[in-house]
C-alpha cells in the first residue's frame, strides 16, 4: 500500500473578486501514480500543498467555514488535525480555529485589509496519541479589499501665496490626498476638484495632480484679498468615497492705497501734571494689506503744539495714532489744545497709484482738572516773638493756597513736627498760638530760631498734603522795658507788613513802643523805631468813644439865634406851599362856577348823551340818572313818570332831594344820588328796554316805540334782500316769501 495523502476540500464557494473557489470533494494532492512517475532511486518524503485561500474583509456572517482538510492515513480511532499561526496562537488572536476531528477550518472575526492583508498558517495531522502522521503544510488565506476608506488630504487647510494682476496659468499650490485600499486596485484611485470657490472663477485645479492654478485674469487684493477654496478627492477614479479640504490663497498686496482717517475730528481728554502718558488715539483706514509696510501709518503734528507739548506715534499691531504727554500740562494755564495731524505710509506709494492729498485730521484735547497739593506761598515763614511771651498768644497766621481754583475745596492744618511743644494751631484757620510761655536761651532752640513744622490738607478724594517751616526767632526782653515788652507782641504778616497785637488789658493813653526792625539780607541791617499807640474804648465802627463824645458836646452847644433862623426858615416854607394850595383850589372853584352857569342857560345843549346802553345782567349798579337831566320833572306837583326799566309792580319812587343851591355842592349831591339808587330794591338790573332818554312832552320827534312793537317776523317785509345780490341770496330764502 503507498504512503497515505492529505485531502484538503475547499468549501467556500463564494469568495471575492479575483478568487476561484474550490469545488467540494476531496482533492488527492499525492496520489500513487504521481508517487509512482516521480520515484527515483532514493526516497522523497510527501508534503500537504494546499492552494491560498481568499476571503473578503468586512465579512459578517460569522463563524466562516473557510476550508476543511483531511489525511489519507487514517488510523483506528480517527485522526487529530490543528492550526498554528498569526490569527490563532500568535496576534491578532482568535480569528480562525479548527475542528479537530473534521479539520474544518472557520473564520471567527471580522478582517480589515487595512491591517493585515493575509494569513499563513500552519495544518498538523496527529493520531490519537500525539504522533505526527504527516509533515505539516502551509495554509494561506489571503484578505480580498473592500472599498471602504475614503481618501484623505494630508491637511485640513492648504495655503498658498499669488501676486495680485497675476497671469492665467499660474501656479499657485498642489493638494493631495491617500487612500488606504488596494493600490491596485480602483478603490485608491483619487481624482481632485474645486467645488466652491466664490464668484468669479479665478482658479482651476488638475484632477490628477491637485495642482491649483489662475484661471482668469484681474485678481484685485483691494477687491478680495483672500480666497477659500474648497476642494474635493474622490476614490475609484472620481465616483466613489469622497472627502474635502479648505484652500486658502492670499493675494500678495502692493502700495497703491494711501491711508485715511475714519473721521475728521477726534476728541480726548488728559489730566494736567501727567507726563508720559497716552491721551487717545485716531484710527486711519488702509485698504492695503494689514500689517504690511504698504499699511503702516506715519503720523506727525502739524499745527496746535508750538511748545512741543505732546507727541504721536504708531501702534504697528492696530496702526492706530496714539497722542501722549511729552511736558506737563496745567489746566489753570490752558485746558484746551486743537490739534492738526496728518497721516501716511511708511514705504512710498507706487507710481502706479492715483494721486490723493494728504489726509488731515483734527485733534481737540481738554486738560482734565485733577487735585493739585497744596502749595505755602511763603516757605519757610519767619516770625519773631519776645521771649515770655504768655500761653495763647497769638503769633502768626501760616496758609497754604490750593493752586486748583476751579474747585472747591477746604484747608486744614496741623502742627507735624513741635519739639517743645509750645505751639497751639488752629486746623482752619492756620492760626498759631503760644501753649506755653517761650523760653530764652533753650534746647530747642539753633541759633535763636524755634523750627516748627505745619501740614496742610485739602478734603479732596483722595487728599494732598503740602508741608511749611516756620522759623520763630525767640527775642530776649529788653532791661529797659520789661514790662512793656510783655503786654505787646508784635508778629510778621508778609514781606513788608507786621501785626501787632495786645496782650494784656491796659488803661487808656498814649502809648509809645520801641521797635526793632531787621530785613534779611547777609548781613542783616536793623533800625530801632518808635511807634505811638492810642489805647482807647472802641465804638461800633472802631473809632474811640472819645472822638464822638466830643462830637455830641460839640452839637449840643447850638446858639439860640441859630435855632430862631432854623424855626422861621420851616414856617416860611409852611406858609408858601399853603398860598400855592389855596391858589390852586381857587381857580378851580372859578372852572366849576363857570361851567354851572352855562349849564343853566341850556343843559341840553352842553351835556350830550349819544347811547348810554347800560351793562345788562352785569350792570348790579342800575339807577335813575333822570333826576339828573330834568329834575323840574320831580317837583312835588308833577307826577314822575313811570321807569320802564323797573317791574310793573314796582313801587313808586320816593319824592327827589332838594337841587344843590351852589355849584360846590354838585359833587355831594351826585354822590347822594347814587348812594339812594343803588339802595332802591325797587330797581334791580331788569334785563328790559331801558329808557335812555327822555324826549319830553310835545315834542315832535317820532317815538322809539317800534323797536318793541312787534313781537314776530310776520309783520315784517324781507323782500328787498333778493335785490341784494348773491351774497345775501341764503337770507332771502329764509325770510323771503
Amino acid at each position: 500500500m503507498g504512503p497515505p495523502l492529505l485531502l484538503a476540500c475547499l468549501l467556500a464557494p463564494l469568495c471575492a473578486r479575483g478568487a476561484s473557489p474550490a469545488q467540494p470533494g476531496v482533492t488527492v494532492l499525492g496520489s500513487p501514480q504521481a508517487w509512482q512517475q516521480h520515484e527515483a532511486p532514493r526516497r522523497v518524503k510527501r508534503a500537504w500543498v494546499i492552494p491560498p485561500i481568499s476571503v473578503s474583509e468586512n465579512h459578517k456572517r460569522i463563524p466562516h467555514l473557510l476550508v476543511q482538510i483531511k489525511s489519507d492515513k487514517q488510523q483506528p480511532g480517527g485522526v487529530i488535525y490543528s492550526i498554528k499561526g498569526p490569527g490563532v496562537d500568535e496576534e491578532p488572536l482568535g480569528i480562525f480555529s479548527i475542528d479537530k476531528f473534521s479539520g474544518k477550518v472557520f473564520l471567527n472575526a471580522m478582517l480589515d485589509r487595512e491591517e493585515n492583508d493575509r494569513f499563513r498558517l500552519k495544518a498538523f495531522a496527529l493520531d490519537l496519541g500525539g504522533v505526527t502522521l504527516e509533515d505539516p503544510t502551509d495554509l494561506e488565506i489571503i484578505v480580498v479589499d473592500q472599498n471602504d476608506n475614503r481618501p484623505l488630504f494630508r491637511q485640513d487647510v492648504f495655503t498658498g501665496r499669488v501676486v495680485e494682476g497675476a497671469e492665467p496659468g499660474t501656479c499657485v499650490m498642489t493638494v493631495d490626498a491617500t487612500d488606504a485600499d488596494d493600490p491596485d486596485t480602483d478603490n485608491a484611485v483619487v481624482r481632485y476638484s474645486i467645488l466652491e470657490q466664490g464668484a468669479g472663477g479665478m482658479f482651476s485645479i488638475n484632477a490628477t495632480t491637485g495642482e491649483i492654478c489662475t484661471a482668469r485674469p484681474g485678481l484685485d487684493r483691494e477687491t478680495m484679498g483672500v480666497y477659500n477654496l474648497t476642494v474635493q478627492a474622490a476614490d475609484m477614479s472620481g465616483d466613489g468615497l469622497t472627502t474635502t479640504a479648505m484652500a486658502v490663497i492670499y493675494l500678495e498686496d502692493i502700495n497703491d492705497n494711501p491711508p485715511e482717517f475714519t473721521k475728521e475730528e477726534f476728541s480726548m481728554e488728559v489730566e494736567e501734571q501727567a507726563v508720559g502718558v497716552d491721551v487717545g488715539r485716531v484710527f486711519v483706514h488702509d485698504k492695503d494689506l494689514s500689517g504690511s509696510p504698504n499699511w503702516l501709518a506715519k503720523f506727525t503734528i502739524l499745527e496746535g503744539d508750538p511748545e512741543g507739548a505732546f507727541a504721536i506715534r504708531t501702534d504697528p499691531h492696530t496702526n492706530d495714532g496714539v497722542l501722549s504727554v511729552a511736558k506737563p500740562l496745567d489746566h489753570e494755564v490752558r485746558d484746551r489744545f486743537e490739534l492738526t495731524v496728518s497721516v501716511q505710509n511708511e514705504r512710498p506709494l507706487e507710481p502706479t497709484a492715483p494721486a490723493s492729498p494728504r489726509a488731515l485730521a483734527t485733534m481737540r484735547v481738554r486738560v482734565r482738572d485733577v487735585n493739585e497739593v497744596p502749595v505755602f506761598r511763603e516757605n519757610p515763614r519767619r516770625i519773631s516773638v519776645l521771649e515770655g511771651t504768655p500761653p495763647g498768644t497769638p503769633i502768626t497766621t501760616y496758609t497754604a493756597s490750593d493752586p486748583d481754583t476751579h474747585q472747591l475745596q477746604t484747608l486744614t492744618y496741623m502742627l507735624l513736627y513741635d519739639p517743645a511743644d509750645w505751639l497751639r494751631l488752629d486746623p482752619h484757620t492756620g492760626t498759631i498760638r503760644t501753649k506755653r510761655e517761650l523760653l530764652h536761651p533753650s534746647a530747642f532752640l539753633q541759633g535763636g530760631w524755634y523750627i516748627a513744622l505745619v501740614l496742610a490738607r485739602d478734603d479732596a478724594e483722595p487728599p494732598l498734603s503740602a508741608t511749611g517751616t516756620l522759623s520763630i526767632e525767640i527775642l530776649e526782653l529788653s532791661p529797659q522795658h520789661p514790662q512793656l515788652a510783655r503786654n505787646w507782641s508784635i508778629s510778621r504778616f508778609n514781606v513788608t507788613h507786621a501785626v501787632l497785637a495786645v496782650l494784656a488789658e491796659l488803661p487808656e493813653g498814649l502809648y509809645s513802643l520801641p521797635l526793632l526792625l531787621r530785613d534779611s539780607g547777609t548781613p542783616p541791617r536793623e533800625q530801632h523805631q518808635l511807634l505811638n499807640v492810642s489805647v482807647c474804648h472802641c465804638g461800633r465802627e472802631g473809632t474811640c468813644e472819645d472822638s464822638v463824645l466830643a462830637a455830641a458836646t460839640a452839637g449840643a452847644g447850638i446858639t439860640l439865634g441859630a435855632l430862631v433862623i432854623i424855626l422861621g426858615s420851616s414856617i416860611l416854607l409852611l406858609v408858601l406851599v399853603g398860598l400855592g394850595a389855596a391858589r390852586v383850589r381857587g381857580r378851580r372853584r372859578a372852572l366849576r362856577k363857570g361851567l354851572l352857569q352855562r349849564s343853566r342857560d341850556d343843559l341840553r345843549d352842553n351835556i350830550l348823551n349819544y347811547d348810554e346802553q347800560g351793562g345788562g345782567e352785569e350792570d348790579q349798579d342800575a339807577y335813575d340818572i333822570n333826576q339828573l337831566r330834568h329834575p323840574e320833572l320831580f317837583s312835588p306837583r308833577v307826577k314822575p313818570p313811570l321807569r320802564r326799566d323797573a317791574p310793573i309792580s314796582s313801587a313808586t319812587p320816593l319824592t327827589p332831594r332838594k337841587l344843590p343851591s351852589g355849584p360846590s355842592d354838585i359833587e355831594d349831591f351826585i354822590n347822594e344820588g347814587l348812594e339812594a339808587a343803588d339802595s332802591d330794591p325797587s330797581v334791580p338790573p331788569y334785563d328790559t328796554a331801558l329808557i335812555y332818554d327822555y324826549e319830553g312832552s310835545g315834542s315832535v320827534a317820532s317815538p322809539l316805540s317800534s323797536i318793541v312793537s312787534s313781537l314776530t317776523d310776520e309783520d315784517q317785509d324781507y323782500d328787498y334782500l333778493t335785490e341784494w345780490g348773491p351774497r345775501f341770496r341764503r337770507l332771502a330764502d329764509l325770510y323771503g316769501q
